[in-house]
């Protein structure tokens, strides 16, 4: 991508500001050349030669820039002669050091605002290119996530956008800065010998040339360190949560080479980078010091020749500016490397944020109307295509009706469930709710309407309360006249949770540690049941919800759940056959197919699949 497209990307919301920042960087360069001009003033005094013969040039006869600079050039002089000849040398040296002063404090000020101004672009930028990167995450279908691996997109949101942020908007100051110094202090140079310039010009673009040699092979280390980044937070994060086997398997060795080898790997690569870009600040200062070796020597030739077209002070004044220029132009240069740098970190974000969504959203959503049943008709559907997960599968579910699915794991049991609140969309076929093709709805209508408790419960590092609450808009009036800490309460005593809450030591404001960690495997399934039951959706999917729990803490959470699915339409995904006994219906599933279904009891006296599920398990 194009830096300037960037610019056209991200700036546009701060033009106010960005039209200050290029106002003051154009007030603070011009001052600094009335700043720099009274070397000039300076030098002739200190030279002596303040006796040259000048006459008063009338304005009225001048015709042209050039004339017009050379008049007040000439005037000042006239000037300047006159106070000497009046109070002396020392007086006008002195009143050339105020006037230098206060062109330099009004150059400090103009530079200062420039800066001032940008602060609110530079933070804008990276939080609205943050906030894109995260709402991007947000909108994703769950598809995306089974082929992406969670360390890279950690990576992407962390490393990623640290390195734009390190690279990318710390250069922004300098790219609204020095091109503006740049281009009028080379007005300036060619407005006082043209020659020199053209001299100069004709040798800048072998530096330009050997400057961004480097810099293009920095976009493709920079690619490879970026990558690695993210194969070390995966592995990372593949340690940490695999720690007890990784321990109970005494593999620590096996991992702590795997890591090394990644982080050497790793190391090796922003070796190349660093000392690349650590490359920038000696060559562009050695060719600015050639540079003005050469120049040294071409306006000695102009200053020493018969006709010469510069005096010494004159160009004493233009080697200041000319310096002036290096500066800015070897800060250009590094943020030109740092921009290759942090570009390419910005095109792995972009991966994601141009990432496409297979879950459309209708142009016209119809409103959510659920008043008889919801259907499957002849639903397939595959993670990949050469291999199917579901096949034409029939399934009609009246509404407040309990329809469980069991089978062997890997049988779609649970890819079934999340074609209803549209995790994924089937490759044929269609999901209904009153004969309405489900993708018809909003998605956030839809899921409205839905409640999911998981086999392992989703909890956040937060308090009890805003976990329980985590559902629900709390913003709006809770229901039945009560406040959301007294519904919170009693969607808590109704999934067994009130007793062991309230014995924690802040009770409801209790923090529950990261995913929960503070609690038990049930107390935590009966906060994620206790979060559906404030929810209170028509449509309830329990996926293997008590599969994980020892045998009291399975009794209360079945409890919550008996509770929980009264009067709703449920899908249950069951691993413990048991718990399901008195479904309205069950569905054996087996290789993506339902292969028999009916209540418990016809499906044991069938003799088929269920009843060796049932045998096994007995």
């Amino acid at each position: 991508m194009n830096f300037w497209k960037l610019i056209q990307r991200f700036v546009p919301p701060y033009r106010g500001q960005m039209a200050l920042n290029i106002l003051f960087n154009l007030l603070s360069t011009v001052l600094s050349l009335f700043s720099f001009a009274a070397i000039i003033p300076v030098l002739r005094i200190l030279f002596g030669l303040t006796d040259i013969e000048t006459r008063w040039v009338e304005w009225s006869s001048v015709n042209g820039i050039q004339d017009a600079l050379a008049a007040l050039r000439n005037n000042l002089y006239c000037i300047l002669n006159e106070q000497i000849s009046q109070h002396g040398a020392m007086y006008v040296l002195m009143l050339l050091g105020l006037f230098l002063i206060l062109m330099t404090g009004f150059k400090c000020l103009t530079a200062w605002l420039a800066n001032y101004y940008m602060v609110p672009i530079r933070t804008g930028v990276l939080r609205d290119l943050r906030k894109q990167l995260y709402d991007k995450i947000l909108s994703l279908p769950m598809g995306y996530f089974t082929e992406a691996r969670r360390g890279d997109i950690i990576s992407r949101m962390t490393n990623d956008v640290g390195e734009v942020e390190a690279s990318i908007m710390s250069a922004l100051d300098i790219l609204f800065k020095d091109p503006i110094m740049i281009t009028v202090y080379l007005i300036t140079l060619l407005l006082v010998s043209w020659q020199l310039t053209l001299f100069v010009l004709v040798l800048m673009p072998v530096a330009v040339f050997l400057i961004g040699r480097i810099g293009r092979s920095l976009k493709r280390a920079s690619t490879k360190g970026q990558e690695q980044n993210a194969e070390i937070l995966s592995s990372i994060d593949e340690t940490l949560l695999g720690l007890r086997v990784v321990k109970g398997f005494n593999a620590q060795d096996k991992l702590r080479n795997r890591f090394l080898n990644l982080i050497n790997a790793t190391r090796a690569t922003y070796n190349r980078i660093n000392r690349r870009y650590y490359l920038a600040h000696p060559l562009s200062e050695f060719l600015g010091t050639a540079l003005i070796a050469v120049l040294l020597w071409f306006g000695g030739l102009l200053i020493l020749s018969d006709h010469a077209t510069i005096d010494a002070a004159t160009f004493i004044y233009y080697l200041v500016i000319f310096y002036s220029i290096i500066n800015p132009a070897k800060d250009l240069s590094r943020a030109s490397y740092g921009i290759r740098r942090g570009m390419a970190s910005l095109e792995r974000i972009d991966a994601v944020l141009q990432t496409t969504s297979n879950i459309r959203e209708p142009e016209h959503p119809l409103p959510v109307v659920f008043q008889h049943e919801l259907a499957f008709n002849d639903v397939s559907f595959a993670y990949r295509s050469d291999r199917p997960v579901l096949s034409h599968i029939c399934l009609t579910i009246p509404k407040g009706k309990t329809i469980a699915l069991v089978g062997q794991s890997g049988s779609g049991k649970t890819t079934l469930t999340d074609l209803v609140p549209r995790f994924y969309d089937p490759q044929s076929g269609a999901v209904t709710m009153d004969g309405v093709d489900i993708r018809s709805f909003s998605t956030h209508e839809l899921r409205d309407w839905m409640g999911i408790v998981c086999q392992e419960p989703v909890l956040f590092n937060d308090t009890v309360f805003a976990n329980i609450t985590f559902g629900v808009d709390t913003s709006r009036p809770a229901p039945n006249g009560l406040t959301w800490r007294q519904a919170a309460e009693q969607a808590a005593k109704i999934a067994n949770a009130h007793d062991f809450i309230s014995a924690m030591p802040d009770g409801y404001d209790s923090v529950i540690g990261d995913r929960g960690s503070r609690l038990s495997g049930g107390q935590r399934q009966r906060i994620s049941i206790a979060r559906a039951i404030l929810k209170n959706p028509p449509v309830l999917i329990l996926d293997e919800a008590t599969s994980a729990l020892d045998s009291e803490s399975e009794r209360l959470v079945q409890e919550a759940l008996e509770h929980l699915m009264r009067e709703r339409t449920t899908l249950v995904v069951a691993h413990r056959l048991s718990t399901i006994k008195h479904a309205d219906l069950i569905c054996v599933l087996h290789e993506g197919q339902i292969v028999e279904r009916g209540t418990h009891d016809q499906l044991y006296a069938l003799g088929g699949y269920y009843t060796k599920l049932v045998d096994m398990q007995q």
